[in-house]
């Protein structure tokens, strides 16, 4: 293990959070702002310490995230027993775009859940409760973790280490397309279209407006990129199709 690895898992991981993150901000909170600002999902924009407090945590979380890497994969004693596999022929170009779908079920599942216990009454304020000081998220908001949080959220990277196999360019497009996903989530604008909470197939993926209530009211609505175990727990908000409807009519 050596610090250049360090810094460079730091580097990839804080690129791809200010592009996406950054990106989504500039268009939404700038150069479009007085152009969509009538049809946000909550009227109100945060504040500028909001944005601030936001972007601080979400760089220990990158410094947390980088370490993780390192330790689990250029760790000489723990690499060699990973599923990481360097050559896609090993497994077959079958399995690599196999990989993607199963991926993102397992992250779900694994989010849900330990979503749900540090929402325990007991955890909240240790684990999560700096994640809703953003009760009206900014793409910011989507790696603003307490350090402890932090840590939680980044335990799916060693579940994929140790129960599928797994090629680094997994690792580089999952997660580019997961903090996508995770900064529309923060967004505060919903990009898919009117009546789509209501339609056979968005009735089950989760939406900018379904984690916008979320963080605006701290209960329901647990999942990350799908709803299937908040409408089968029934921990999805009996309100949210009526407010997706009042959103996409603005």
């Amino acid at each position: 293990m050596h610090f250049s690895d360090y810094t460079r898992y730091w580097q990839n991981i804080g690129s791809r959070y200010f592009m996406v993150a950054g990106l989504a901000f500039l268009v939404c909170y700038v150069f479009l702002r007085q152009v969509i600002k009538n049809k946000k999902i909550q009227q109100k924009f945060p504040a500028t310490n909001d944005y601030l407090r936001e972007a601080g945590y979400s760089i220990l979380t990158i410094t947390i995230f980088a370490f993780v890497p390192l330790f689990f994969i250029k760790n000489p004693a723990i690499g060699p027993h990973t599923t990481l596999y360097k050559d896609i022929d090993a497994y077959g170009k079958g399995w690599f775009f196999l990989a993607f779908p199963i991926m993102f079920l397992m992250h779900d599942t694994y989010f849900y859940w330990t979503h749900r216990l540090m929402h325990h009454p007991k955890l909240f304020r240790y684990f999560h409760l700096v994640h809703h000081q953003s009760t009206n998220p900014s793409p910011w908001a989507a790696y603003a973790f307490h350090p402890l949080e932090a840590i939680v959220e980044v335990g799916i990277f060693v579940v994929f280490l140790f129960t599928i196999p797994i090629h680094p360019l997994h690792f580089f497009i999952f997660f580019f397309l997961s903090i996508i996903y995770n900064v529309y989530g923060h967004l505060g604008w919903e990009i898919y279209p009117k009546g789509f909470s209501r339609h056979w197939l968005g009735k089950w993926i989760n939406t900018s407006v379904n984690h916008n209530q979320h963080h605006q009211f701290f209960k329901g609505n647990y999942g990350l990129y799908f709803l299937f175990w908040d409408r089968m727990m029934g921990t999805i908000r009996s309100d949210y199709d009526k407010k997706f409807d009042e959103v996409k009519a603005l």
